[in-house]
């Protein structure tokens, strides 16, 4: 009786999983679909669900012109998928390695005014660029960081959420590992590199898929900051080809751009899943 009660539950589970998969992927599977077929044919309503036979023909469009019969003067798909990644790994790996050395900082030395710095670096979680965005703005003009992957990068880079998370981290490392590694002779630098970091690899995995998706999915800084389409972003470009009206609105090349577009992010997911998942719910030392 016990087991046919669980199997019954496992049933039930597996089945609101599946109904709430289903309602998240049927967007992106109409997005698919959409993107094989003729722009006629969507904007007649006409789309079976079913893949269509102009697939090759919309991708590689997309991907060398970004043009279509209705819009003109887009990006390619390269070039905005190229910002994109560009825009993604800079700020995860810049984000990354500027909050394990504040958090080291913090952790592990006393230095007067030590809580004082860490409490100012937390308060920045109260000011995202979307409440500073004037001054940042006027900052990165004023430097001729316009139109400039530096501009779109640099004020992103910093993360205090990734600070605390390596910081409490630390504070978990046993006082009697830290009192061997000065035993054996180890600096610093040596601790940080020889005993820190590999006891870091999952929680960097874990922040470094949530800090490149964070990039990835910019929208309104790339916005104001970039002005040609040369330095459009894959977010960016997606917005700029919806028209104010269906009539003007390339659909196929659109649901072919957002396809492409979900790739790279998926893929990071996919390549980190198990590091992501140990990060997130284990802790190895």
């Amino acid at each position: 009786m016990a087991r046919a009660s669980r199997l019954g539950g496992s049933w039930q589970a597996h089945l609101i999983l599946i109904l709430g998969v289903s309602i998240f992927v049927f967007p992106v599977f109409v997005a698919l679909l959409g993107s094989t077929y003729d722009v006629g044919t969507i904007a007649r309503g006409e789309m079976p669900l079913r893949p269509g036979p102009h697939a090759i023909e919309n991708y590689s469009q997309a991907w060398t012109s970004g043009e279509g019969t209705r819009v003109k003067g887009a990006a390619p798909v390269r070039r905005m998928l190229l910002n994109s990644l560009i825009m993604g790994l800079v700020i995860a790996t810049g984000k990354i390695t500027i909050s394990i050395i504040s958090a080291f900082a913090v952790a592990f030395f006393a230095f007067p005014l030590r809580m004082f710095f860490f409490w100012m670096i937390f308060i920045t979680l109260m000011l995202p660029v979307e409440v500073r965005i004037i001054p940042t703005y006027a900052v990165i003009s004023n430097l001729g960081m316009l139109n400039t992957y530096q501009g779109l990068i640099v004020p992103l880079v910093a993360s205090a959420t990734a600070t605390l998370i390596f910081r409490q981290f630390f504070l978990t490392v046993p006082d009697e590992l830290v009192d061997a590694a000065k035993m054996d002779g180890a600096g610093p630098m040596r601790f940080f590199w020889s005993i820190l970091m590999p006891l870091s690899t999952n929680t960097i995995a874990a922040l470094f898929v949530i800090l490149f998706i964070y990039g990835w999915n910019q929208y309104l800084w790339p916005l104001l900051i970039t002005t040609s389409k040369e330095m459009n972003t894959i977010v960016i470009g997606i917005t700029k080809m919806i028209g104010v009206g269906d009539a003007q609105n390339d659909w196929n090349l659109i649901m072919a751009t957002a396809v492409m577009a979900m790739l790279p992010p998926v893929a990071v997911v996919v390549i980190m899943q198990r590091w992501f998942v140990k990060g997130l719910v284990e802790s190895e030392k």
